[in-house]
């Protein structure tokens, strides 16, 4: 099937998959808020950085705001992301007992937190099966013939109904790696891509 053949080839290109460097749940949602635009190159030592002092909910919460904008004032919005730093951490203390919540549902109530970093957060955090639609995967996903969608929430939607559920928490770590190297969103790398022969863009 076509889908299945995507995930095949992708998956022979990237067998590590994606990595996430800690796993845990409240690290990957302060990590994914930090990555709203703003590089990986930039997140990944951003976050680092704000953990070796602030490393939970209670120190987050508690903590002075012109410090962590200053620990994060790389990121893109680092003013606006310290405030909500602060008041997710805040929230998940008074709401949560201090834990990140395994449910769609509860994880979009958290301040600044939608659906693509939610479900960021039940793949990676807690091995769910979710797709997380970024840019890249609501790019690639409309190259490749696999939705017709304007918006990434329609992306999620029609994703979910084309691919079987056990393949969902691959579609985001592949399609990420996919779109920063090949299939890029200026200048793709169509003539080094093992989808030319199946992918619409070229046929």
């Amino acid at each position: 099937m076509y889908v299945e053949e995507i995930i095949f080839r992708l998956k022979q290109l990237y067998p590590e998959g994606y990595f996430h460097i800690n796993r845990d749940p409240y690290y990957l949602l302060i990590s994914t808020v930090l990555s709203q635009r703003t590089r990986d190159e930039v997140t990944i030592p951003t976050t680092r950085k704000l953990f070796s002092v602030f490393d939970t909910p209670q120190k987050m919460a508690n903590a002075d705001i012109d410090e962590i904008q200053e620990l994060i004032k790389d990121v893109g919005f680092y003013r606006v992301k310290s405030q909500r730093l602060i008041d997710i951490s805040r929230m998940l203390l008074e709401e949560y007992d201090g834990i990140v919540p395994d449910d769609i549902d509860e994880l979009v109530k958290l301040p600044g937190v939608g659906r693509k970093t939610a479900n960021c957060v039940l793949t990676y955090g807690f091995d769910k099966d979710a797709i997380a639609v970024d840019t890249h995967v609501h790019r690639i996903s409309n190259r490749m013939g696999l939705v017709k969608t304007a918006t990434p929430e329609e992306t999620e939607i029609e994703l979910e109904k084309v691919f079987k559920k056990d393949m969902w928490k691959d579609i985001n770590g592949l399609m990420v790696l996919f779109g920063k190297s090949i299939c890029r969103p200026i200048s793709p790398k169509c003539d080094e891509c093992i989808m030319n022969d199946i992918c619409p863009k070229l046929i």
